[in-house]
């Protein structure tokens, strides 16, 4: 599947202001700086769609996109290092949270971990966090081109290793580069055979 059309509908700050929930969604979400909003614009060929900023903390509202009138993809708020208040952190993740918790057409959250790095406290406490509350997920694996193969498979044995003291068992997951397209048809056809479920009149 390719997407042909992907186009910028909302912000915004309270989950109850969101598009009607009348199409399948899919949020990404992750650390701040992943390069989730270079994933947004490589999936859907529109290089300038989600704002980029090498400044952690760009984005800081419920963004929604409407892809080929047919659903929703959602960037998130990164969470982690963001240079903002403590207040705010805890306004974003209450904003971030009740929109999990209540958003009903969310289909999957997409959770973004950079793949150069050791398992992230942050990372698996928000993994945990969703999966408590049965929220699906499924992870990428980003900047996968800034590795080498060998390190990259360690550091996913790593984060497996690490989930599993959690988890029965590992979910999806798919490696990234924003820079070379990779895992971009492998992600974009994960997200149509979910789609190929979906109640139309739900």
């Amino acid at each position: 599947m390719k997407i042909k059309e992907a186009a910028f509908v909302c912000s915004n700050t309270d989950f109850k202001k969101c598009p009607p929930a009348d199409r399948p969604e899919y949020a990404f979400i992750g650390r701040s700086n992943v390069g989730k909003s270079s994933l947004v614009n490589m999936l859907t060929n529109y290089k300038k769609l989600a704002k980029i900023s090498t400044k952690p903390g760009k984005t800081q509202l419920i963004n929604h996109f409407l892809i080929d009138h047919s659903w929703y993809l959602v960037d998130l708020p990164g969470y982690g290092w963001a240079k903002v208040s403590q207040n705010e952190r805890k306004k974003w993740d209450k904003m971030i949270k009740d929109y999990f918790l209540f958003r009903e057409n969310l289909q999957t959250v997409f959770i973004l971990i950079d793949s150069r790095l050791d398992p992230q406290k942050n990372d698996i406490e928000y993994i945990n966090w969703l999966g408590k509350n049965g929220i699906p997920i499924t992870l990428i694996f980003t900047k996968v081109d800034k590795i080498t193969t060998g390190k990259l498979e360690k550091s996913i044995h790593n984060f497996k290793t690490t989930m599993l003291n959690d988890w029965e068992s590992m979910p999806d997951y798919f490696i990234s580069s924003a820079t070379k397209g990779t895992g971009k048809e492998e992600i974009i056809n994960y997200i149509h055979q979910i789609n190929t479920t979906y109640p139309i009149n739900k």
